[in-house]
C-alpha cells in the first residue's frame, strides 16, 4: 500500500507539473529567419501600399481650408472646427464625416452628389479637390478616412473591436493591440477575413514564420477580422491551470490514506 501510495503522490506532482504546459516552440514569432553569426540581419520586402478602396457606409474627415487666410470655409465645411471642440468618441467620428451612401456616393456643399465608391483616399480628395475648384479658388482639401475598424478574436488577452487611428497597421502591431497572445493560440494558424466586393474572404497565415513580413496580408485593411485559433491541448486544459484546487486534492488523498494505514495498522 505505501509503495501505491508513493507512486499516487508522484503522478499527481507530474500531473500539476505538466499539465498546463504549451511547448515554447509554438508560442514563438518569427521561426527560421535566415540569420546567421556573419549576417545578422534578414530583409524581407514588403512595399506599403495604401489601396484601400471606399465602400458605402465608409465615413470621410472633409475639411476644406482657405489657403490665403488659412481659416476653415465655414460655408463649406458646415463649421466642422466647432463641432470638434463638443464631441467626442463616435459621436464626434459619425457626426463630423460625411458617410457614403448606398451607392457609394457623399453630398457636399456646392458640388452637389459626388460618386466615390472604388476610389482610394487619395483619388477621392484629388476628385472632390477639382469639383470645389470649379466653384471656390485657393481652398485645400484635408481628407481622411475615419472609420479604420479592426476586430480581433479567438486566443488573445482582449478580443474585441479596436479603432484604428493611422493609415495603416500590421498584424503584429493588432495582436498587440488586443493584449498579444494567450499560451494557447496556434500562432501557426491565424485567419483573416478581408471584405472583397463579392463578400468575404479568408486567409490562413503563419506568425511564427519570419516570412510573414513579406506576405501581401501582414498589412492589414480597414473592417479586417483576425481570428486567432486555438491549440488542441486546450480541449482538456485549462486556460489558467488550478495549481491549487489539484494540490488540495492531492493533500486530501495523502491525508486519508494515511489516516486509513494508521488505523489499519492499530486494528492488527
Amino acid at each position: 500500500m505505501n509503495k501505491l501510495l508513493r507512486i499516487g503522490m508522484i503522478a499527481a506532482l507530474f500531473a500539476v507539473t505538466f499539465a498546463s504546459c504549451v511547448p515554447q516552440k509554438k508560442m514563438l514569432y518569427l521561426k527560421n529567419a535566415q540569420m546567421t553569426a556573419e549576417n545578422l540581419s534578414q530583409e524581407y520586402i514588403n512595399e506599403r501600399s495604401v489601396d484601400y478602396k471606399l465602400q458605402p457606409g465608409d465615413n470621410l474627415y472633409i475639411r476644406f481650408i482657405n489657403t490665403i487666410d488659412n481659416q476653415s470655409t465655414a460655408s463649406l465645411s458646415g463649421d466642422l472646427s466647432y463641432r470638434t471642440t463638443q464631441l467626442t468618441g463616435d459621436a464626434s467620428i459619425y457626426l463630423q464625416s460625411y458617410t457614403l451612401d448606398e451607392d457609394g456616393c457623399i453630398e457636399l456643399p456646392l458640388t452637389g452628389k459626388m460618386e466615390l465608391k472604388n476610389l482610394t483616399v487619395d483619388q477621392a480628395k484629388e476628385k472632390m479637390q477639382t469639383e470645389i475648384n470649379k466653384f471656390v479658388n485657393q481652398t485645400t482639401l484635408i481628407v481622411k478616412l475615419s472609420n479604420f475598424n479592426l476586430t480581433v478574436l479567438g486566443e488573445v488577452t482582449r478580443p474585441g473591436m479596436y479603432k484604428v487611428y493611422q493609415s495603416q497597421i500590421n498584424l503584429f502591431e493588432a495582436v498587440a493591440m488586443a493584449g498579444n497572445m494567450t499560451s494557447f493560440a496556434k500562432n501557426s494558424d491565424v485567419k483573416i477575413i478581408r471584405q472583397t466586393d463579392h463578400g468575404s474572404e479568408i486567409v490562413t497565415v503563419d506568425m511564427g514564420q519570419a516570412d510573414i513580413l513579406s506576405s501581401p496580408y501582414y498589412y492589414l485593411k480597414p473592417n479586417d477580422i483576425v481570428y486567432v485559433e486555438p491549440l488542441k491541448i486546450k480541449q482538456w486544459g485549462f486556460s489558467t491551470f488550478p495549481y491549487s484546487t489539484v494540490l488540495s486534492i492531492a493533500s486530501l488523498a495523502a491525508t486519508a490514506a494515511t489516516l486509513y494505514l494508521t488505523f489499519r495498522n492499530t486494528t492488527r
